[in-house]
Parts: structure tokens; C-alpha cells; sequence
């Protein structure tokens, strides 16, 4: 008898050798849903009204260059604001760095024409060889 006990006594008094991801699992899934939801809400970037046409889309293999007028009148060059007078500059200053010099002009539909006309301008002379308009279709 006195074997007996020794040999269930050992195996109460040996170390648990197994881990339990269970918990470990739940909360991966957790932050991979969270990450799920959340990422095309930071992708979406700057929110402007874009106007609707028939227009067929535009597609391309490389990073597009994108320039956004806002309701307010400010310009944001992809996610950096930019103010109208040091836009000529700044564009001249990426096209040095770009073989492609084609701009993308996203502007809100409450934007003032003169804004948009500004802009234009501003993007041809600092070399912008084309120039297209990112509308939405219209439905």
C-alpha cells in the first residue's frame, strides 16, 4: 500500500506540461476582426463629394498621384495639405522624382469653380503632362 500512494502522490506533484491557447485564440480572433472593420474605414482617407458621370473608370498598375479639393477650398496633395500658393512648387518638386507626370484631381461637388480652376492651373505649369478628373458613377 505504502507503493501505491508514493506512485499517486508523484504524478499529483508533477508540473502540468500542457498550455492552454484557448484563451490565446479568442483574443487573435478578436483583434483580427477588430482589424477587419477598422482598416478600410483608414483607408478611405479624405471625404469629399465626388460629382456623378458616365463616364468609364480609369485604370492603372502604379501609385497614383491624387490631388483633393476640399468643400472648404483646402488642397491636399494624397493625404498632406497643401496651400494654393505653394502647390506649383511642391508638384514641381514630385514630378523631379516621378517619370509619370499624371495627376489625378479629386474635387467635392459644392466646390467653388474658380477653386477647382486655380488648381488646374497650379498643376499644368508646375508640368502636369495629363490631367484627369475623379468623378463617381452616376447611377
Amino acid at each position: 500500500m505504502g507503493a501505491m500512494g508514493s506512485a499517486g502522490s508523484g504524478r499529483r506533484r508533477g508540473a502540468i506540461s500542457e498550455i492552454n491557447v484557448t484563451p490565446l485564440v479568442d483574443v487573435m480572433l478578436v483583434l483580427l476582426i477588430i482589424f477587419m472593420i477598422t482598416a478600410p474605414l483608414i483607408q478611405q482617407g479624405i471625404e469629399v463629394q465626388l460629382p456623378k458621370t458616365q463616364s468609364e473608370g480609369l485604370t492603372s498598375d502604379e501609385e497614383r498621384l491624387v490631388v483633393t479639393v476640399k468643400r472648404d477650398g483646402k488642397i491636399f496633395v494624397q493625404r498632406a495639405e497643401v496651400k494654393l500658393a505653394e502647390l506649383e512648387q511642391k508638384m514641381r518638386i514630385i514630378f523631379e522624382t516621378r517619370g509619370n507626370k499624371e495627376v489625378f484631381l479629386r474635387a467635392d461637388t459644392k466646390v467653388a469653380y474658380g477653386n477647382v480652376a486655380k488648381t488646374l492651373s497650379a498643376l499644368r505649369r508646375a508640368g502636369a503632362t495629363r490631367v484627369g478628373m475623379v468623378t463617381e458613377p452616376d447611377v
